[in-house]
């Protein structure tokens, strides 16, 4: 990118709220409070999203898809919410969107069979308490320029501490996919969060389809048919510590022809 070019990039990303992707030669970046950055680029982006306290806590990441938790002294209870979810994401989210991610994509679409795949790879050195999950939007509509109006779907890998999903135990053991989950269903406002966690903690995924969990949840009625996949996420919510927590690789495949 000529240095004209990357000028007019980064003025345009400011007036998104987001620090500008990488240009020719860019150096690591630090990423701390809510700060956003286009990466890959511009496929994916990785927030540091520390929403729920004002700890001192920041990650680093290359500008391609990993990404680390540099320091944290998050120090939340383990019966509330998290205090923050650095993390990556293809999609939208809050109404920034990443460059040609496949979504929007109907759910109806997902349970005919359309794939929706992920893989992601994750360094987890232990201490602090916090979980390793994938959060997946859904909306009413194709787009949302905030908070998604339909269901929160979360996908727990694993975690570390006394923490649980949000709402209560709703399915015990279920296979999906040739693995086996439990479900938890919460939710407040009208919108739902479905979790699964995985029986079997594990620290990565290989092209994990989505498409048996979203057809699960819409079987059960809690996604309906109408609604969108509007965004794919993976971080670690943390509630203590967490520092050396990183994730190495991520990807998300839409197939064509949706």
């Amino acid at each position: 990118m000529t240095p004209r070019r990357c000028a007019r990039a980064a003025a345009a990303a400011a007036l998104l709220g987001v620090l500008p992707a990488a240009c020719s030669g860019a150096a690591p970046a630090t990423l701390c409070g809510s700060q956003t950055l286009p990466v890959a680029g511009g496929a994916y982006a990785i927030g540091n999203n520390e929403w729920g306290s004002a700890a001192p806590e920041c990650i680093t990441t290359d500008r391609g898809t990993a990404f680390t938790v540099a320091h944290s002294s998050i120090a939340k209870a383990t019966d509330g919410a998290p205090g923050g979810y650095p993390s990556i994401y293809k999609g939208c989210h809050w109404g920034v969107c990443t460059q040609d991610s496949g979504f929007p994509v109907r759910v109806s679409a997902i349970q005919a069979g359309l794939a929706v795949s992920t893989s992601w790879h994750t360094t987890q050195p232990g201490g602090g308490v916090y979980n390793a999950s994938y959060d997946i939007w859904f909306n009413r509509t194709p787009t949302a320029s905030g908070k998604p109006s339909g269901a929160e779907l979360m996908i727990w890998l694993d975690q570390l501490g006394p923490v649980h999903p949000a709402g209560s135990l709703a399915v015990s053991d279920v296979t999906l996919g040739g693995r086996s989950y439990q479900v938890w269903l919460g939710g407040r406002r009208g919108r739902k969060t479905i979790s699964y966690t995985m029986t079997s903690p594990a620290t990565s995924v290989s092209h994990l389809n989505l498409q048996p969990l979203v057809a699960d949840a819409a079987r059960r009625g809690w996604l309906e048919d109408a609604w969108y996949l509007i965004d794919v996420e993976a971080g670690f919510e943390i509630w203590q510590g967490g520092a050396g927590l990183a994730t190495t690789s991520f990807s998300v495949a839409v197939a064509p022809g949706q």
